[in-house]
């Protein structure tokens, strides 16, 4: 079970630059591609959104990690508590420091922090998920929360006018749904992603409703079964995701210029995964998808067009 630190025995913490550091190097050591798209930001923003993904990876493995048999409601009720003592400007951890030091500079909202935590619950009692309705709120609680999250981080564009008639109006942009589709495109593309890794944990992401619509049963995805029905069922699922990226992009323009371009880059990059599936013939149970290297540089010209013109 998670213990909170006692400040009586503390060693000192790391500074605020070996925090930044060390959420650099997890960044990098466990997202490839995301921190990629970090890379393009400005130093400020990309330090910022390192100790955001720092966190929100540490919660992750509290049930998906190596002590995750030992997580309970209670382990996620003090990790919450530590979450509240970070908002309220005191570190306990070295990667806190970076996190405490972010949210000086940026107004982040800690219900979204709350409600990734409430995400993790869901895993700790939920291997199955009936409806595609059931399943987007777990995305949106693991995924879209990133958004909220690190939205106040990448700024938004004040000059920038939704529709025509928000010229009289005067009506900002709003890129916050937006935002969200892009966390939950992003954990549905993990989902089928990572479809036989899942399973032979005895998870099951994909909707049953799907499946049943597909006459794929929940033995045929336990086995690995690679067939018609599996692809058709595949090409149902990976169209939803791509809806969810179509979405989020519409909010891109609304986003700070500078911001633009690595927003423009991630998208493309994670949506890549989705075109591999389709050239492995949808085997994710045997192949992992990923978007090699070289094919990730030829993403970035197009991302940076894109986010000059559009």
């Amino acid at each position: 079970m998670l213990k909170l630190p006692d400040h009586s025995c503390l060693k000192p913490l790391a500074s605020i630059e070996d925090s930044y550091e060390l959420c650099r190097e997890i960044t990098a050591k466990y997202s490839k591609t995301f921190y990629l798209g970090t890379m393009l930001m400005p130093e400020v923003k990309r330090r910022a959104i390192w100790a955001i993904y720092v966190w929100c990876r540490r919660t992750d493995e509290l049930v998906d990690g190596p002590r995750a048999s030992f997580t309970t409601n209670e382990t996620l009720d003090e990790w919450e508590s530590q979450l509240e003592t970070i908002f309220a400007g005191t570190p306990l951890e070295d990667a806190d420091v970076a996190l405490v030091n972010t949210l000086q500079q940026f107004p982040l909202d800690i219900q979204p922090f709350r409600d990734m935590i409430e995400g993790q619950r869901m895993d700790l009692y939920r291997s199955r998920y009936e409806t595609f309705e059931e399943l987007q709120l777990y995305c949106y609680r693991v995924a879209g929360t990133v958004g909220l999250m690190t939205t106040p981080v990448m700024g938004i564009d004040d000059t920038v006018l939704t529709t025509p008639w928000d010229l009289y109006q005067q009506v900002k942009a709003d890129p916050t749904a937006q935002a969200v589709a892009l966390g939950i495109a992003n954990q549905l593309t993990n989902i089928l992603r990572d479809v036989g890794e899942d399973a032979r944990r005895g998870r099951i992401y994909l909707p049953l409703e799907d499946l049943k619509r597909f006459n794929y049963s929940e033995a045929d995805l336990l086995q690995g079964i690679v067939d018609d029905r599996w692809c058709k069922l595949m090409q149902f699922q990976i169209r939803r995701a791509r809806q969810f990226f179509a979405e989020a992009e519409a909010g891109i323009n609304a986003l700070s210029p500078d911001a633009r371009f690595p927003v423009w880059a991630a998208l493309m990059l994670y949506r890549g995964i989705l075109d591999v599936i389709e050239r492995n013939r949808y085997d994710v149970f045997t192949k992992r998808a990923y978007v090699p290297a070289p094919q990730k540089l030829t993403y970035l010209p197009i991302a940076r067009l894109r986010a000059a013109v559009l």
